[in-house]
């Protein structure tokens, strides 16, 4: 699992959804977690997050900046390029995944999700980095 002091970003539009993720990273033991409501201010975190963001945790849906949207940006970034990047979704559809995985997308959560289908899904992106 990742060290729980490891810098996590969560992106809804939502703030019941932002705190909802939250509370189940905190039950993970993650201990500095940071919120945005979407992914233009979720850029403006990561810029300037000192120490580095670790774990990006997004909604795909929300205004100013989608989270596939964001999640191009990350990773058209070099310095930021290859930060861990979970998408939550209600988009479910084939092409909609395709798409989330060409754009670097380290994984997918399908709302409404439970908490050990995150903790799943935030545990195989860490062994994916570990290996």
């Amino acid at each position: 699992m990742f060290d729980p002091k490891t810098r996590l970003l969560v992106v809804d539009d939502m703030l019941t959804m932002r705190k909802l993720v939250s509370k189940v990273c905190k039950e993970l033991g993650f201990t500095d977690i940071t919120e945005a409501e979407d992914g233009a201010k979720a850029w403006e975190v990561i810029q300037a997050a000192n120490p580095p963001i670790g774990l990006i945790i997004s909604d795909w849906n929300m205004p100013n900046c989608s989270g596939l949207d964001f999640l191009k940006r990350v990773r058209g970034a070099g310095k930021y390029g290859k930060t861990p990047f979970i998408m939550v979704t209600a988009e479910a559809e084939q092409h909609q995944v395709v798409e989330a995985l060409k754009a670097g997308v380290s994984n997918y959560v399908v709302k409404p999700f439970t908490a050990d289908q995150l903790k799943d899904k935030i545990e195989a992106v860490h062994k994916k980095l570990s290996t």
